[in-house]
């Protein structure tokens, strides 16, 4: 039997990824402490994190690719486990 799960060439850090997460959708289930320049809500009244027009969540400090709000950042992206199978597969597909 073959292990399917992707296994990382590197050690996986946030220091050598290029925010591959910050593209995902993430949804909101309680605003919190998250400020409202950072959120947007869906046809569906859901709340969001907000996106830039090319796809990076809004909360990301593109000189130091980081979360500006990473303290009080939603349970999606809290939930997203560094080295995870889900970080490992956003790793995957943008080629990191």
């Amino acid at each position: 039997m073959t292990d399917n799960k992707i296994q990382p060439t590197t050690p996986i850090s946030c220091d050598t990824c290029a925010a591959a997460c910050c593209r995902l959708e993430v949804v909101c289930l309680s605003e919190g402490d998250i400020p409202d320049q950072y959120t947007t809500e869906n046809t569906w009244g859901n709340t969001l994190m907000a996106r830039l027009e090319d796809g990076w969540c809004a909360a990301l400090n593109r000189d130091t690719m980081r979360c500006r709000i990473y303290a009080s950042r939603p349970l999606g992206c809290r939930e997203l486990e560094l080295g995870g199978e889900d970080c490992l597969a956003e790793r995957a597909r943008c080629r990191i």
